[in-house]
């Protein structure tokens, strides 16, 4: 079957002698659970020597009954030993469980156009000094060094080294083989010449063979038994590897010593994951077993089935790892090189179109910050709409394109249905919706440096020429308030920029805690990356009404709506009697309605009771920014009156102090209130919110906690305080109104 065949080529980069008793038992569960048989674990199993008994699999098999472990177990395990997923090179889109590699990244050569390299026999054969050579080139002298010498044969006929000898040390050997006469066997024992004879290239502690032996982590075995001899030394030098002893195995493959000095298991686990990696994508078809510390290698000196195990070369290549690693990143960055000014000073390059006028240019990015209550979500639903439409923005006037609207916390009907009451708030008729896309990803959202990719492979041919993601907090990575991992995060928005030659707006919270008096690129929350990153911060403040204010805002609409009704259906009473100073006076203009119109003061009052819960939910708000590519902006006053904001052209807010902004003395004496002041000021926040929602065919206790900026235990608070409503399954209902 096709699984099959899959995980059993997954199990070629897993050796078994690498995994602990469980990790071993794991594999038997996770063939078992996948339909595979015990002969499948048993073939697999034969690849450890040392710890591998003959129908040990079968026996364990008939206990594997319910374990839940997958075949995700072995795939894990291939991942951690070097095994990497196809690159998809069709256009398909990929699915989450997809991996997008790189192609291109640290290669150094090019392994179509190398020419092989010739390994030269050695002209005199000398195995003691064949293998004198290699002790003095790998170990101290007072090192214990790993070999073997004796073998056991599988049924199949093959050889495989047995635990060896561990716990002689490296100059008692040497001094030993010199004066042996060439007798090496006297030495080290005698070996099978069928099979050679193996050597492991780290110190050991002389307690055993086991990763946990080793002393030093100081090499790694660099292998490769698929391609021709030639080309294989050519690589490894064109490579520049840093080489302490190449070594010829006798058979189809060169084994490289390569230094790495790592000063822990942890390093040389990632050191070793990175030259492998080098390797691979230099044509060195590897052999990804060879990652242990103490893996046994070929012992130069010897004779493997007529043919000579002996050293090629030793000291080739860079001096050591680090300045290997540091060759390779800098033959591989992407850097550009210095530009002299004299070039281009007559000639200077085109700027980026605006995509917001005065705002942001095409291709950069933006932030827009602001507390919960701001209707951050609403307002890049506008920009979105503003941008596929091109019209207006809080007054800016944006270009027309393509938008991608990645939406992170809304569920999908929520996310549609809000567009389109944005729509119907803005008065706007849908010409150019097929300019919208919307990637609903709640529930589905991953970190933002995994995010990325997937977005670039799915935006790469659309043409957007804004990516707006809503909000970021749902795709963070690292901690907030640290510099470097934030760094990290806000990279991932220039390679979207980058790659899709769009621009990447997005959206943050306020830190905790008033923000009127501070600076615009100090109000977001976490490191002061967040504010300095993007080429545009658009930060929203919250302002304080005061009472005066709020009173004249409700005589114009009262007035308003008296005034366009007497207008409307009395024209002439409106034309001969009803003046200036009537029109800014609810009083005056009340009077004239019910002389004028006196059958439609009903329908009047409801309609204004209406207005008035309405004006009554609005908050207002100031914008401010700063910006890298423009100058800074005088600030834009505007209102919030769910679902969209609506700027502040005739100037009433234009005095109005930002939350926080206001003396101590004030601020204290606005916030002495009474408990039933309280209680009123909530219940008449409850009502207006609810009537807010009313837009919706279900109100739901969300919608309500959303609209108010506070949790939902907090409105089941209030709803019990209030007395007048109830919940149902979520819904919100007046009392009065259930059947």
């Amino acid at each position: 079957m096709e699984n099959k065949l899959d995980l059993i080529a997954l199990l070629e980069h897993v050796d078994p002698s690498y995994l602990d008793y469980q990790e071993w038992l794991n594999v038997g569960m996770a063939l078992k659970y996948e339909g595979y048989t015990a002969a499948d674990w048993e073939d697999w199993s034969r690849r450890d020597g040392q710890r591998y008994r003959p129908g040990e699999c079968f026996k364990k098999w008939t206990s594997f009954e319910g374990s839940g472990i997958t075949g995700a177990t072995i795939t894990q395990m291939a991942k951690d030993n070097g095994w990497e997923p196809r690159v998809y090179k069709d256009d398909r889109e990929l699915s989450w469980d997809d991996e997008i590699t790189g192609n291109d990244e640290y290669v150094v050569i090019d392994k179509n156009w190398i020419e092989g390299m010739e390994i030269q026999e050695p002209k005199i054969w000398n195995p003691v000094q064949e293998i004198t050579r290699y002790l003095e080139t790998l170990f101290e002298a007072s090192e214990n060094v790993g070999y073997v010498t004796s073998t056991w044969q599988t049924e199949d006929g093959k050889y495989l080294p047995t635990k060896g000898n561990y716990d002689r040390q490296a100059g008692e050997l040497i001094q030993q083989l010199n004066q042996s006469n060439d007798d090496i066997g006297a030495v080290l024992g005698d070996y099978n010449p069928e099979a050679g004879a193996w050597i492991r290239f780290n110190p050991l502690d002389g307690q055993g063979v086991k990763n946990e032996n080793v002393t030093d982590y100081r090499y790694a075995l660099v292998e490769s038994d698929s391609m021709d001899l030639e080309k294989q030394n050519a690589i490894l030098r064109e490579l520049e590897l840093p080489i302490a002893v190449l070594v010829y195995s006798g058979k189809k493959s060169i084994h490289a010593i390569v230094k790495v000095d790592a000063a822990n298991y942890e390093e040389y686990r990632k050191r070793v994951d990175y030259l492998y990696d080098v390797c691979k994508k230099n044509g060195l078809d590897i052999d990804s077993q060879n990652r242990n510390p103490s893996r046994l290698s070929r012992l130069p000196g010897v004779e493997r089935n007529g043919k000579k195990q002996f050293i090629i070369d030793t000291h080739i290549g860079k001096a050591n790892y680090e300045e290997w690693q540091d060759w390779i990143e800098d033959l591989n960055d992407d850097l550009p090189d210095p530009e002299s000014l004299t070039d281009y000073w007559d000639n200077m390059p085109d700027l980026a179109p605006p995509l917001i006028e005065g705002l942001l240019r095409q291709g950069h990015k933006m932030l827009m910050a602001g507390p919960s209550k701001a209707g951050k979500s609403f307002a890049l639903i506008e920009l979105t709409i503003a941008l596929a439409e091109g019209s207006k923005w809080l007054g800016w006037q944006c270009a027309q394109g393509k938008v991608l609207y990645v939406n992170l916390e809304l569920d999908r009907p929520s996310a549609l249905h809000r567009f389109k009451d944005v729509y119907n708030g803005l008065g706007l008729a849908p010409s150019n919706i097929n300019n919208i896309d919307i990637w609903n990803l709640r529930g589905k959202s991953v970190p933002m440096d995994k995010l990325a990719p997937k977005l670039i492979r799915r935006a790469q041919k659309k043409n957007y020429i804004a990516v707006i993601i809503d909000p970021i907090y749902k795709v963070l990575t690292g901690d907030e308030n640290s510099a470097d991992q934030m760094a990290h995060f806000t990279n991932q928005f220039d390679k979207i920029a980058t790659e899709l030659g769009s621009s990447v707006i997005y959206c943050h919270h306020h830190s905790k805690g008033t923000q009127g008096g501070k600076k615009s690129m100090d109000r977001a929350s976490g490191s002061g990356v967040f504010a300095r990153d993007p080429d545009a911060l658009i930060d929203l403040v919250e302002l304080e009404l005061t009472d005066a204010l709020i009173k004249q805002e409700e005589n114009k609409v009262v007035c308003g709506i008296y005034a366009s009704y007497i207008e409307k259906h009395n024209f002439n009473y409106f034309d001969e009697n009803v003046g200036d100073d009537d029109l800014l006076s609810p009083a005056q203009i009340t009077d004239h309605a019910k002389r004028a119109i006196p059958h439609l003061m009903e329908q009047i009052d409801e309609e204004v009771n209406q207005a008035l819960k309405r004006l009554k939910s609005r908050s207002a708000w100031r914008v401010e920014g700063t910006l890298r590519e423009y100058p800074k902006f005088d600030a834009v006053n505007m209102w919030f009156s769910y679902p969209i904001h609506k700027v502040d052209d005739v100037g009433v807010l234009k005095d109005i102090e930002p939350e926080g902004d206001a003396p101590p003395w004030k601020q204290r004496s606005k916030n002495k209130k009474t408990s039933k002041e309280r209680k009123e000021e909530q219940n008449e926040a409850l009502e207006t919110a609810y009537e807010a929602c009313s837009i919706e065919e279900v109100i739901t206790l969300e919608s309500i906690a959303e609209f108010m900026g506070v949790t939902d235990r907090t409105v089941r608070n209030r709803i019990k305080n209030h007395g007048g409503f109830e919940i149902e399954n979520g819904e919100v209902l007046r009392k009065e109104s259930k059947q």
